[in-house]
């Protein structure tokens, strides 16, 4: 049976708007410019963002108050409804253990120094995974300063990843990555994670809870 040269066009048409799509969905994830750190234990990168973020970078953080701010991080996974009834039941998880508050915060202190105003800081935190030949433990997010605000996401929390990226199709181990979760992230002392009004969203205000700390 012959195909009519009007599907035929509505076809290709439809794969050309298909991979237009595609290809601009891609091309708006935020990107990789600078490796600051990267070892078998953590990862800390520069990120550009696709679209005008005017962050207050760069800007001086010392290690040990990075540190006292990863310490007072919890989260729970975020749940649809009705599981979210039973989840909010769970109380929060510490994000870091100490080992690897250790290891990132001076990374991160770095990276916050080198950042730009258009730019992001991007980590991950590495554990051997449950078969640690293929898989590790990755803890992961970003964050960016806007003023004397600290914003923090979290995409993984102790997700089992493939340590080899490349290996996507291999037919024994297939490794594609998982893709980032969404959780709901607080902080303690509460008073000092509040809303910054210009992106409606939580935020640790660092400059008022740095103040009830001891001199680094």
């Amino acid at each position: 049976m012959r195909v009519s040269s009007e599907h035929t066009g509505l076809l290709n048409l439809c794969m050309v708007v298909f991979g237009i799509l595609v290809l601009g969905g891609c091309a708006r994830l935020p990107y990789t410019k600078t490796v600051v750190h990267e070892d078998q234990r953590v990862a800390v990168r520069l990120q550009a963002e696709v679209s005008p973020a005017g962050y207050s970078h760069p800007v001086e953080i010392p290690p040990p108050y990075i540190a006292a701010i990863l310490r007072g991080l919890s989260l729970r996974e975020q749940q649809s409804l009705p599981l979210r009834w039973f989840a909010e039941e769970v109380p929060p998880r510490q994000v870091f253990r100490e080992d690897e508050v250790e290891v990132l915060a001076p990374h991160l202190a770095t990276a916050l120094q080198k950042v730009g105003p258009e730019e992001r800081v991007q980590f991950e935190v590495f554990a051997p995974g449950m078969n640690p030949r293929y898989r590790r433990d990755v803890t992961g997010g970003w964050l960016a300063v806007r003023e004397h605000y600290l914003h923090i996401t979290m995409d993984y929390f102790h997700t089992q990843q493939p340590v080899e990226k490349s290996d996507a199709y291999d037919y024994n181990y297939p490794t594609p990555w998982t893709p980032p979760n969404t959780y709901l992230l607080y902080f303690e002392p509460g008073r000092f994670y509040l809303t910054d009004s210009k992106t409606h969203s939580r935020a640790v205000d660092y400059r008022e809870f740095l103040k009830t700390l001891p001199p680094p």
